[in-house]
């Protein structure tokens, strides 16, 4: 009888432990993200867009849009070596502790963290090729976001060969990942990777598998149908090392074509959607909303904003209506009132605008420039103290929208 009651106890203090294991990471049930205390948990917060993915845009470049092609010019101006300085200090400067603290305070209680997957690899990469770069990057992140208890989305914002085919993955112009198997294999590793490590994690709500593949100029009818059947060999790679993390899958088309799914492919799966110039009503959002009823499982909107501070509450309040979860995009971007943080341009900026925005196809086009690169230097070197959380402007219209505190 005592070696029955010893059994009884031992099966209850393992099932206990395994309880407890699985109750330390959030869970998909039904349309809800279930939290760690059994509760709904919707998703509020931003996106670290620009860090570990620099945009033209947010340089105030549109021609020079993509990471290769702005680390290609910032070498022109200033040279390879002095080009790589300046990522590195970017890489420290852009995103620190100070804001993930601030986010934390304004009422942010998750991001989403884009990033490259030649951060991984030995490949060229903002000047340096070092495959454990983004580890030690993605480690700095999560471990400021434990400290404040802020959940975090890994984001593959560009996959090998390009999931898009556009400057967003700093690709080569198509989705050529969809058509290379060593480009797919790639991919699996780096995510399989990425899972073995940070498997048991809490902090980590989940992985964002393909930031918004195969953009609407190519042949739909040729590569959607690739999508779903990739996301599958993601999924199997990803939980033969990692049980506990939901997977988040992106829709077609920039993550706005939920057409390519049908039954989900796994029990913690969220699906991800995209919307920015859409008007903030409900019509906008109903195919999301039916597609959640028809399969009962959560959406969320992985990026939206860019817009005016009207814009801004009326999309965010339709979404806390229907309890979908947002990361507005992005947290900090240079000279704009479209996102919480801005950065100030500094002075003598518009040469290095001038120069990216000027035909070079050629060395004889790159030679007839006139570059002042005394002024460019100083440029550079001011905007690499300007983007530090301590200068930076808060937009107050554009977190009040949010239905953020103001700090």
């Amino acid at each position: 009888m005592k070696k029955i009651g010893l059994i009884i106890a031992c099966i209850w203090c393992a099932t206990g432990q395994i309880m407890a294991q699985e109750s330390k990471f959030m869970k998909v049930k039904g349309r809800d993200i279930i939290g760690t205390d059994g509760k709904p948990f919707l998703i509020k917060g931003t996106n670290l867009g620009n860090w570990l993915v620099p945009e033209g845009y947010m340089f105030k470049f549109q021609n020079t849009n993509s990471p290769k092609l702005i680390h290609e010019t910032f070498a022109q101006l200033i040279g390879p070596s002095e080009a790589k300085l300046f990522w590195d200090r970017f890489l420290d400067n852009y995103i620190t502790h100070a804001d993930i603290k601030y986010l934390k305070n304004i009422g942010v209680n998750s991001i989403r963290v884009p990033f490259n997957y030649r951060l991984f690899t030995n490949e060229d990469y903002l000047g340096q090729n070092d495959a454990s770069r983004g580890f030690q990057l993605l480690d700095k992140v999560i471990n400021w976001c434990k400290k404040e208890n802020i959940y975090v989305i890994l984001d593959m914002h560009c996959a090998p060969a390009g999931q898009t085919g556009d400057n967003i993955d700093d690709s080569y112009g198509y989705p050529f990942l969809f058509e290379s198997e060593d480009a797919r294999k790639l991919t699996k590793d780096i995510w399989k990777s990425i899972a073995r490590k940070y498997s048991n994690e809490p902090i980590i709500l989940g992985y964002d598998l393909l930031n918004e593949p195969i953009a609407h100029y190519f042949n739909k009818d040729s590569l959607n149908h690739l999508l779903v059947p990739f996301y599958k060999e993601l999924t199997k790679e990803i939980r033969s090392v990692d049980q506990n993390h939901i997977l988040f899958l992106g829709g077609a088309q920039w993550n706005t074509n939920f057409s390519v799914f049908n039954t989900p492919i796994d029990p913690n799966v969220v699906y991800t959607f995209h919307l920015y110039k859409d008007q903030p009503v409900k019509g906008s959002i109903q195919r999301f909303l039916d597609f959640r009823d028809k399969y009962n499982a959560p959406i969320y909107a992985g990026e939206t904003g860019e817009n005016t501070d009207e814009w801004i509450f009326k999309f965010r309040s339709l979404l806390d209506e229907h309890q979908i979860g947002w990361h507005f995009w992005p947290y900090k971007k240079m000279d704009s009132p479209k996102n919480i943080a801005s950065v100030k341009m500094p002075e003598n900026y518009n040469l290095i605008i001038a120069y990216a925005e000027s035909p070079r196809n050629s060395y004889k086009q790159m030679r007839e420039l006139k570059i002042d690169r005394p002024k460019i230097k100083k440029a550079l070197k001011d905007y690499l103290e300007l983007i530090k959380f301590e200068n930076n402007q808060q937009n107050e219209g554009y977190i009040k929208a949010l239905g953020f505190k103001l700090k």
